[in-house]
Order: structure tokens, then sequence, then C-alpha cells
């Protein structure tokens, strides 16, 4: 038989190697075309690659966590039916993955061969729809048919599920493995080879070890924070905020445009005190490339806005802050935010942030020392809010106080520059009617 081969596809961006963070395939397997063969992590997210013909899986081009050279091969096909060309010329195109395949979503091992698969659906108007409206997608009505891999339908069905009532999370409507083990645990299930829940008596000995690999989306984080601490001298400032009036004053305005308007969260705020102290200390919004010695400083605000996910730490960007009112950050935020955790963010969405503002929520803590998001040379951090005494007029009275906890790169941002940006930052919260002044 002749063999065929599938490379690693070109994504754009200048990358030149990815990671094998998952494959759906093993050699022998027969594949249909469009099955999902790998998924694949760059440095700015996951894509899944699919097979752009049916054929018998030869050799896998490496293994689970290894890095692979792009134009290297990703699979070999022993099925002589086609040409090696058209395989290669239906790969994904650069800048990511093909329109109809998500961010790939942790997925259990892969099922025993799936049946052929179904013709190829009409996708694209459905996929539109659910970015446009950055909404996570509802349940599938029942009178259409589920979007699924092969994998999943083979899955589904081994398990004994109807693809039509599980609620998908995937890109355009698309059901991954995880709706259904979320299905699953809704109707008190446990996916087959779960470990059950064993009884311990207190204080019972235990010498059990799990072996964690760090691959995907976790070795991305390491490999960046260790790269932050490793380049960047950093040092932290944190400062105490009287945040009573802006919450008064948040609490008005969302009982005021109830429903009409995007909902405003604290980070709205945040973002704009932040754009206006930009535009105070411009160094403050800048990149730096310590390799060719050049800082530079950017007119534009893209905002990053770190978020915690199910796979790990993303930082989406918010993009043009500078242009945006209070209700149009919130909204951009909320839909980054829920795009991020469903999986649906893009690479464009990923990349090219000049500062970073990072949130614990409720779990903030009373101080952090958070890591630059490198090249930038400034973070700020947000600690959760409390309510503290506080003397006016001579009286006790509570009010509601918050720390921002905040990093600099001390190669070129010195700290009184640092302390005079976190206070323009804190002024404005505390007297929020600056922040229309500006």
């Amino acid at each position: 038989m002749a063999a065929r081969v599938v490379k690693v596809p070109d994504v754009g961006e200048g990358i030149a190697e990815v990671e094998v963070v998952e494959w759906h395939v093993k050699p022998g397997d027969e594949v249909a075309e469009d099955q999902a063969l790998a998924t694949l992590m760059t440095d700015k997210a996951s894509i899944e690659i699919p097979s752009p013909a049916s054929g018998r899986i030869a050799a896998l081009g490496g293994e689970v966590g290894q890095l692979l050279a792009v134009g290297s091969v990703l699979v070999r096909f022993e099925d002589a039916a086609g040409e090696a060309a058209g395989v290669a010329d239906r790969l994904p195109a650069a800048g990511g993955a093909p329109a109809d395949q998500p961010p790939a979503e942790p997925r259990r091992p892969p099922p025993p061969p799936p049946p052929p698969s179904a013709a190829r659906q009409s996708r694209a108007s459905a996929r539109d729809e659910a970015v446009g409206t950055g909404e996570a997608p509802a349940a599938m009505p029942r009178d259409d048919r589920p979007i699924a891999s092969p994998a999943v339908r083979r899955r589904a069905w081994e398990l004994g599920i109807e693809l039509k009532d599980v609620r998908p999370s995937g890109t355009a409507g698309r059901i991954v493995h995880a709706d259904l083990d979320a299905h699953l645990a809704r109707h008190g299930r446990q996916p087959p080879g779960a470990p059950a829940a064993v009884p311990r008596s207190a204080g019972a000995p235990r010498d059990d070890t799990e072996a964690v690999p760090v691959i995907g989306l976790r070795r991305r984080i390491a490999m960046k924070m260790q790269e932050a601490k490793r380049r960047i001298p950093h040092f932290s400032y944190v400062e105490e905020i009287d945040v009573t009036e802006v919450e008064a004053l948040r609490a008005a305005l969302n009982a005021k445009w109830d429903g009409q308007r995007p909902r405003l969260t604290l980070l709205a705020f945040m973002a704009r005190a932040i754009v206006l102290a930009c535009a105070e200390f411009p160094h403050l919004n800048a990149r730096f490339d310590d390799e060719a010695g050049v800082i530079t400083r950017h007119g534009a605000v893209h905002l990053g806005v770190a978020t915690q996910t199910a796979h790990g730490l993303m930082v989406p960007v918010l993009r043009h802050a500078e242009a945006l009112d209070l209700w149009a950050i919130a909204g951009e935020v909320a839909r980054l935010a829920e795009a991020s955790r469903a999986g649906r963010v893009t690479r464009d969405e990923l990349s090219g942030s000049t500062i970073t503002l990072t949130s614990l929520g409720a779990l903030g803590g009373i101080a952090s020392t958070p890591v630059i998001n490198h090249p930038e040379v400034a973070i700020v951090g947000v600690n959760r809010i409390v309510e503290r005494p506080a003397l006016r007029g001579g009286l006790v009275v509570p009010r509601l106080a918050m720390n921002l906890s905040s990093s600099f790169d001390h190669r070129v941002i010195d700290g009184i520059d640092a302390a005079r940006f976190v206070q323009s930052i804190r002024g404005m919260l505390e007297q929020p009617a600056l922040l229309f002044a500006g």
C-alpha cells in the first residue's frame, strides 16, 4: 500500500513547533474524513486536527507531551486511496483550526474505532450565531441533528445517551466529551471506569501516589510563568482602597439599567480606572523587548483579563479598552470570560495585551504578588472586598475596603512611578465621578 502523510500544519504567527496534547487515534485505527486525529497546543491555544481523508492509521508522529516541528509528520496512513498531495492540500489553513473545529476540550482516552462518519453538516451559520452572541449554546433543539465528532457519537452510543438530550458547550453547539460527563453527572451516573468512593476511617494511612504529566495548557502556563520570573525583576506594591462609593454607584447603575444594559462588575470600573491611569502614565502601558533593548509604549489599551478556566489560567484581551464605556467593557469582559471557560476563545483574543488585570474574586485574600504577563511591564491585582471599621468625622463607621496588589518590571519602572500609578487608580475608585471626567 502507498503510505500517505498528514503533516503538522502551519498555524501562523511564526510558530515553529507545537505540543501533542492528546491522540484521538492509534495505529491500526480506521478513521473517517473529518474525524479528529490529535489535539495540538501552540503557545496561545489548543487546536484539534481533523483527518483530511478516510483510511487506516499506520503510525503516529510522536508521543503525548512531545514537541513536533511545523511541517513534520503528524500521522501516516496505510490507505492507498487518494493522493498524498491531496491530503496535504486539505490541512487546516494558517491561523488556527478549521472553521468547524472548536478549541480542544480535555477528553478521555479514545473509544474503539467509530462507525463511518455521517455526511458533513452545514455548521457555518450556527457557528456564526453562537460566536456573535458570545453566549454558551443552549441545548440542541430536538429536531436538529446534534454536532459531535465520531468519537463522541460512539461514546454516547456506548453510554446509552441520546445526543439531542445533551447540553453542548463547544463552538456552534458542538458536543464534546466533557458534555457527556456533565450529562451523566446531572442524572446521577458515573462514567465507566470512574473510581468509586471508598469509605475511609479517620486517620487511615495512605501510600498511594499519582504521577500527573505537565502537558498542554498547564505546560504553557508553567513555561510562561518561569520565563517571566526568570527575565523580569518584579517588585510589588500593595495599597488599600475604600470602594464604598464605587460599589454603591455600581449597584445603583445596575438597578437603573437592569435587563437593558450589561450588568456592571467591579472589574469594569477597574478597567476604566486603568485606562485613565495609563493615559497619565503611558510608560506603564508598554511592552519591553529586553533582547532588543526597546520599550514600546502603546496609545491603545489592550487590557489582558486573567481568567481561570477548568483547563488552567487564560488571559483573553479586551481590545481598545480606551474606546469603550463602562457597559461595553462589562459586556466584553463577560463575553471573553465565557468564551475562555467554554473553550471558544480564539488565538487573536489571547494575544497582544499591553497591561493585565487579574483577580481571584471572593478568594482574593488580603494581598498577593501577581506575576507580570511577559513582555508587559505591569499587572494590577484585585483582592477581595471586606467590611472594615474606619474613622469618619471622629466616628467609627463601617466601610468597604479592598487591596490592590500590583507588580512592576523594575528594569523600566521606578518605584515612585508605580506608586503614583496605583494612587491614581485609587483616587478614581474612591471618587468614582472622576471615572467619567477623563
